[in-house]
C-alpha cells in the first residue's frame, strides 16, 4: 500500500448536522461536498473542525472527468480553492459523466469503459491533476446500467487510468454492493482486481431495496453485507481512511455515534 496520510475513521460534514460532526466522539476526519462551499467564508462549524486539526476533504459531485469535453477551468478553481482554504490533504471527485452537449444529466452516470474513452478521461485526469495543488482521488460509482460497447471491466479500467495518471483511489464499498445486487457484478471479484495500493480512503453508506433493486439513498444504517465488502477489503489492504455518508432523513448523535463504531469495529479501530 502506498504511503498516505492516516486519516482513521470519519463522516461526511453536512450543513444540517454540523454540530452533530463537532461533538461525535472519534470523528478523525470529515469530507464536504465541494460544491456547497464559498472558500472565503468557510461556515464557522468547519473552522472549528480545522481548529481541532481534523483533516478536511473537499468532495465534488460535477466536475465530471468522464466527459468528452475537458474539465472546466472554473469547477477546478473553486475544488483548488477548497482544498487551500480547508487545508486539505487531497481533493476527491467521481469518475463518472454529468453532462454532454450543454445537458446536464442530474446523475453519477458511469463512463463508457472502452480503448477511446479511456484516451480521453487519462487526458482529463491529467489536467485535473495539473489544476489543484493537492492530489486527487477518484471515486467509483454506482451504476444505473453497462455501456454496450464497454471493453474492460470496471476494476480494469481503473487499473489503466491509475497505471496511467497515477490518480488516487477512493473506493465506494456500498456502490460495490450496489451494482452487485442490480448488476450481478461481484464486489469481491471487484476488490481482488482493483489497485488497492493507490487507495486513499474509502465510503461506506446505507440504503433499501424496492421490488428487487437496491437504492444506494444514504438515508439508512449501513448494512451489513456492506459491511461484509469492508471487512474483505480491510482483509486485503489496511485503508488509510473510512467514512460514513449520510445526506438526508438524519438520525440521532447516538445513532450516528453507533454507525461510526460499528465501522470502527470492522476496521480493527474499536471493541
Amino acid at each position: 500500500m502506498g504511503d498516505f496520510l492516516r486519516l482513521g475513521v470519519g463522516i461526511g460534514w453536512r450543513a444540517e448536522i454540523d454540530l452533530t460532526v463537532e461533538r461525535l466522539p472519534g470523528v478523525d476526519f470529515a469530507e464536504v461536498v465541494a460544491e456547497h462551499l464559498h472558500p472565503p467564508h468557510l461556515p464557522e462549524s468547519l473552522q472549528v473542525l480545522r481548529s481541532r486539526g481534523l483533516p478536511v476533504v473537499p468532495h465534488g459531485v460535477s466536475l465530471g472527468v468522464g466527459d468528452a469535453a475537458r474539465p472546466s477551468a472554473v469547477r477546478l478553481a473553486h475544488l483548488a480553492a477548497c482544498a487551500e482554504a480547508l487545508g486539505s490533504p487531497l481533493v476527491s471527485e467521481h469518475l463518472a459523466f454529468v453532462r454532454a452537449g450543454g445537458l446536464e444529466a442530474g446523475h453519477l452516470l458511469p463512463v463508457p469503459r472502452t480503448r477511446e474513452a479511456l484516451g480521453v478521461i487519462v487526458e482529463n485526469v491529467r489536467q485535473a491533476q495539473d489544476s489543484l495543488p493537492v492530489p486527487l482521488a477518484l471515486e467509483n460509482v454506482a451504476a444505473l446500467f453497462g455501456w454496450p460497447e464497454d471493453e474492460l471491466t470496471d476494476a480494469q479500467f481503473l487499473t489503466e487510468l491509475v497505471e496511467r495518471t497515477d490518480v488516487l483511489l477512493l473506493i465506494d464499498v456500498a456502490n460495490l454492493y450496489t451494482n452487485q445486487v442490480n448488476l450481478g457484478l461481484s464486489a469481491l471479484d471487484a476488490l481482488d482486481d482493483l489497485p488497492l495500493e493507490r487507495l486513499a480512503y474509502v465510503h461506506v453508506a446505507g440504503g433499501e431495496e424496492h421490488a428487487g433493486i437496491w437504492h444506494d439513498t444514504h438515508t439508512h444504517a449501513v448494512p451489513e453485507p456492506v459491511l461484509e465488502v469492508l471487512a474483505e477489503l480491510c482483509a486485503r489492504t489496511s485503508p488509510p481512511g473510512v467514512l460514513l455518508e449520510w445526506d438526508d432523513d438524519y438520525p440521532s448523535d447516538a445513532a450516528l455515534a453507533a454507525e461510526l463504531g460499528r465501522i470502527r469495529k470492522v476496521v480493527g479501530h474499536g471493541p
